[in-house]
């Protein structure tokens, strides 16, 4: 399942450190965080699951939750990504995608 379905307190701390409440398989409450610079990096200004450190070329770091069509808000990182040509370029990346709730700990898949 994905984390932000079973979560709350969402926020991200330093620009890389994903916190969250999340409810465990008994249904209570647990604390998990996860270092988004070891699961992410920065392939040429964009955003790259399975990389890492992508803050060491980022500035203007956000995260927020985007409302899709159906209502459904996803959890989105952004920021403002070095490119191999020195321009910073606006990425974002669903975080939904590739972290889950295992048992009330945020993991990547």
């Amino acid at each position: 399942m994905s984390f932000h379905a079973s979560a709350t307190n969402i926020e991200l701390e330093d620009g890389h450190i994903l916190k969250a409440t999340l409810l465990n398989s008994e249904g209570e409450e647990v604390d998990s965080e996860l270092d988004l610079n070891e699961i992410i990096g920065n392939n040429n200004g964009s955003f790259e699951w399975g990389g890492e450190n992508f803050q060491d070329s980022a500035e203007d770091i956000e995260f927020s939750r985007d409302e899709r069509d159906d209502g459904e808000a996803i959890p989105v990182l952004r920021a403002s990504l070095g490119n191999l040509e020195g321009e910073n370029v606006s990425a974002d990346i669903n975080l939904a995608e590739r972290i889950t709730n295992e048992d009330g700990h945020l993991k990547f898949i």
